[in-house]
């Protein structure tokens, strides 16, 4: 096998532990009462995971898989909120009758080992 197609092979296999670590996030925000608005919503300053709401609180979640949750949890690094908060600045212009009162970013963290952990409020813009 190439190495052209080895890196096809890894990109493969973690696209399909993204997909199935959002649908695991989405099943859990179902439960607690939010509505799917958008799933991989790509804007001009990046990719929105997913985008619910409960209420009159949207919230953007990002969401990430990797061997445990405290390494996903490293994964939300400042240039990634910042991307994030670009994003949905990008998303509030697009879909106005999206967001309501509240707005709020929240993190998912998906373990390989089936942990998931979800952070409420897990940044604000600018921190």
């Amino acid at each position: 096998m190439t190495e052209r197609h080895l890196r096809t092979a890894r990109g493969q296999a973690s696209y399909a532990r993204g997909t199935a670590a959002e649908a695991r996030c989405e099943a859990l925000l179902g439960r607690a009462g939010f509505t799917i608005l958008g799933r991989r919503i790509r804007t001009g300053a990046g990719e929105i995971d997913l985008v619910a709401r409960k209420g009159t609180l949207t919230i953007i979640v990002e969401v990430k898989a990797r061997p445990n949750a405290t390494e996903a949890a490293f994964a939300v690094s400042p240039r990634q909120r910042a991307r994030l908060a670009a994003a949905a600045e990008a998303l509030m212009a697009a879909e106005p009758g999206w967001f309501g009162e509240g707005l709020r970013f929240d993190a998912m963290l998906v373990g390989a080992d089936g942990e998931l952990r979800w952070l409420e409020d897990a940044f604000r813009p600018g921190d």
